[in-house]
């Protein structure tokens, strides 16, 4: 009995490890030190998103550091009903992707995934490399280009190509705080992670 106790505690914490955001995320090294355990391995997920759609692991990682800050259940706030009731959330970006949910059942969709979730480290990585890829595809922005990915990412293809983050300095600012993030990253990744 007391083995059957100590191993659903053992299963409960590793189940709660998973389900909360690692705590030094600004150095990519500790991020995969965090999150590398027996069940899963988030370096592994990401460099095998790396290789399916050729999205350097330090803009995939980076995307989820700036989208979710690496939060499992992220969302945005709730809007203020006569300004202090809670109401309606701005989107339905959830998630460490923070994929919107048509965005999210095209991917499903294109990619037969269907068991994917929001939630779940590795599907969100994925998530990242396909949008990112697909955005190149249709832009022809360059799989390396950081900045320009950003900003494909936050709005979306055709917003991108229209050019609606030119009008948008706090979207502009925002994706280059992202570019310098996945330089960190980059930085930290050729230093060697142990």
């Amino acid at each position: 009995m007391r083995i059957r106790t100590l191993l659903a505690v053992a299963m409960l914490a590793v189940l709660a490890g998973c389900a909360t955001a690692p705590k030094q995320t600004r150095n990519i090294c500790a991020v995969f030190d965090q999150r590398d355990g027996v069940f899963t391995s988030w370096q592994r997920s990401a460099e095998k998103a790396e290789k399916k759609y050729g999205v350097p692991v330090p803009i995939l990682m980076a995307t989820m550091y700036t989208e979710s800050g690496f939060q499992p259940n992220a969302r945005p706030p709730r809007t203020k009903l006569f300004g202090f009731i809670p109401w309606k959330r701005q989107s339905t970006a959830y998630g460490y992707s923070q994929a919107l949910n048509g965005t999210w059942d095209h991917y499903q969709s294109a990619t037969g995934n269907w068991s994917a979730r929001r939630t779940n480290f590795a599907d969100a990585i994925d998530f990242i490399g396909w949008y990112h890829s697909q955005n190149s595809q249709t832009t022809g922005i360059q799989l390396n280009d950081a900045y320009s990915l950003y900003l494909a990412y936050y709005s979306g293809p055709k917003g991108y190509m229209r050019g609606d983050w030119r009008s948008n300095p706090k979207l502009q600012k925002t994706a280059q705080r992202f570019s310098n993030m996945a330089a960190t990253y980059q930085q930290q990744l050729q230093g060697g992670c142990s």
